[in-house]
């Protein structure tokens, strides 16, 4: 079975497909019917907690300058302001290393999942960037306000995603399927997850 630790270390065109090819895969494996989401997970909201709690006063350790240029030239489709988007893409880089995530793969959830729109609310009432739902402000006591702040987005975005890929051991399709709440359900998120990887964020 594929999984995400096998490429970690290595972005490759015939990584990415391979795991496209096993969310296809995944696409007929008949999992089951919708379910109600499952109640608040005790251990994720501790981590969500403990992320939040560390936002302030971390130093911006990132000087991958080439990756910073190649990148930013990639966002500018989505993201006109220079500004913001530098601002996205360092931020991008800092949370997804602190969570043992590659940026790559936090730049394609985002672009799936809000088109870089830091103000974006979904008919579910997903907010921000990695579109995190606003429950978790009520478990943790945030306001509303923050998920809409780059990093408090990010932060918690990245903390959930990683969170995922360790209940799965490492299955991205599984842990995509979680972070979108479509576990019981395929619905081609993940596919598109990959495909926004392989197509726009790979280093070439």
């Amino acid at each position: 079975m594929w999984r995400w630790s096998n490429c970690r270390t290595s972005w490759r065109k015939s990584c990415a497909e391979t795991a496209l090819l096993a969310l296809l895969l995944l696409a007929g494996s008949g999992v089951g019917a919708s379910v109600a989401p499952p109640p608040v997970d005790p251990e994720l909201k501790r981590l969500l907690q403990q992320a939040v709690d560390e936002a302030d006063g971390f130093e911006d350790r990132y000087d991958a300058e080439v990756w910073l240029h190649d990148m930013s030239k990639r966002l500018e489709r989505w993201v006109k302001d220079p500004r913001e988007r530098i601002e996205i893409l360092k931020t991008v880089h800092y949370e997804a290393r602190r969570a043992g995530l590659e940026p790559e793969l936090v730049l394609a959830v985002i672009e799936v999942e809000s088109a870089f729109d830091r103000f974006a609310i979904s008919v579910a009432g997903a907010r921000g960037l990695m579109q995190v739902m606003p429950f978790w402000l009520d478990e943790i006591q945030l306001s509303d306000k923050n998920l809409f702040k780059i990093r408090t987005n990010l932060r918690m975005g990245t903390t959930i995603l990683r969170y995922y890929l360790d209940m799965e051991n490492g299955n991205l399709g599984l842990a995509l399927a979680r972070y979108n709440g479509s576990y019981h359900k395929y619905n081609g998120y993940a596919a598109k997850v990959v495909r926004a990887l392989q197509r726009h964020w790979f280093k070439q």
